[in-house]
């Protein structure tokens, strides 16, 4: 299993010696996803929270009308679940796609309460992970109800420049909330300048 990742991503918050390393290493399992394979599917029940080692994945929920809304796109270096589902136990809202071919290390939910139990410093850790992905989300939401798609667009190209050009149009109109056809005006209003 290739570690050098995760460690370093844990190691920007806390600090560990050898045997929690190895102990919290025996609690990840790697799986390897194909490009449009699912990590999630919604309705199943969420077991896992994923670290990204390599590749994008995409998290995104489907309305009744099968409309698909992009929720997140997970980087390498990056977290992703759903929360709800998985901190609950429940059967998902979101559906986890790789958008590129992917490598995730996951830990289960009855792992990561073993690993708070025998490594406390853990639960430093996902508390931190946890209070970023709700300012993001909260900042996201802010910025969809008060910015123009132009500037939301803009945004997402300053702050995501190394996803851009690795996903489909399709998926960044998702993100902002409007149409693929919306997102070629805009972007082509932009080449004009």
């Amino acid at each position: 299993m290739e570690s050098a990742q995760i460690l370093n991503n844990i190691g920007k918050h806390i600090s560990l010696n050898e045997d929690e390393v190895n102990y919290f290493l025996s609690l990840l399992k790697e799986k390897k996803v194909a490009k449009k394979a699912f990590v999630l599917k919604e309705k199943e029940v969420c077991q896992t929270i994923n670290f990204v080692n390599t590749g994008i994945l995409r998290a995104f929920y489907r309305d009744i009308d099968g409309k698909e809304s992009t929720i997140m796109f997970a980087i390498t270096d990056w977290w992703v679940t759903d929360m709800h589902g998985f901190v609950n136990q429940l059967p998902a809202m979101l559906n986890i796609e790789a958008v590129e071919k992917s490598m995730v290390l996951q830990i289960s939910k009855k792992n990561l309460d073993q690993l708070f139990i025998q490594v406390p410093k853990f639960e430093r850790f996902f508390r931190i992970i946890f209070q970023h992905a709700y300012i993001r989300e909260q900042l996201r939401v802010i910025q969809n109800l008060s910015l123009t798609a132009e500037v939301r667009y803009a945004n997402f190209i300053d702050k995501y420049p190394q996803v851009a050009n690795r996903i489909t149009q399709k998926q960044i109109a998702s993100y902002l909330g409007i149409t693929p056809e919306f997102l070629s005006m805009i972007r082509a209003k932009k080449t004009k300048k």
